[in-house]
């Protein structure tokens, strides 16, 4: 797949500036943002749920930003992000950044929550670096652990009806691949900086928000109800 030429697509490079948008906090000026990651399958999008329900938080599932984007009439680069999605490849920063960014100021405008759930970001060490040097310093990455024939199987099962082009056996390995060589240096690059929670995401979804629930109380983090 040949390279996008980002120097060619102002819409597609990232914001230049000296410091973050926001400091971390829920302040004036400030967002709390907590990245969720795990391999597909995981359960990152039924826990955002729940702890979007319990704790006030605004779930941006990057991925679906990005599927959103390459239906909107009009875009400028939906087929270029539907030919990344169906191969497993990761599309560029500068598209997911903005996106992520776009949606945190819409939030804060319509609602004034500063909470944000960022799922399936960052899944390469460029990402991770240029969205907390332009938009915000995370306050630690959830991640959900959990062993490759577990997560194809769900994969497998779901797909069977959520009509998603990438839940198919030929995506799911790509998507496996991608993640292993891409997404766990970060993972391994946030727990070098202390800033990683690990759960077990092999028990049921409801042992495993116990778990969630348990780690976010020693983080300080408490839920709204």
């Amino acid at each position: 797949m040949p390279a996008v030429d980002v120097q060619n697509h102002p819409s597609l490079q990232a914001p230049k500036r000296t410091q973050p948008l926001f400091s971390p906090g829920t302040g004036k000026d400030q967002a709390l943002v907590i990245f969720v990651l795990g391999g597909p399958g995981a359960g990152k999008g039924t826990q955002s749920e729940n702890l979007v329900r319990d704790y006030g938080f605004r779930h941006l599932s990057a991925g679906d930003l990005l599927r959103e984007e390459q239906d909107r009439k009009g875009s400028e680069f939906g087929d270029m992000i539907k030919t990344y999605i169906k191969e497993g490849q990761i599309v560029p920063m500068e598209v997911t950044i903005q996106l992520l960014e776009n949606a945190m100021n819409a939030t804060i405008a319509e609602s004034g929550n500063r909470k944000f759930l960022i799922d399936g970001f960052p899944r390469k060490m460029d990402q991770a670096v240029k969205f907390e040097e332009v938009v915000v310093p995370s306050r630690f990455t959830l991640f959900f652990d959990c062993p490759e024939a577990t997560m194809r199987e769900r994969l497998l099962n779901r797909g069977k009806t959520s009509g998603r082009a990438d839940d198919n056996e030929e995506s799911i390995k790509k998507r496996f691949k991608t993640f292993v060589e891409q997404s766990m240096p970060v993972v391994n690059h946030f727990e070098g900086q202390g800033k990683v929670v690990k759960v077990d995401a092999t028990k049921e979804p409801d042992e495993v928000y116990q778990e969630v629930r348990r780690k976010f109380t020693a983080e300080g983090i408490q839920p709204e109800q």
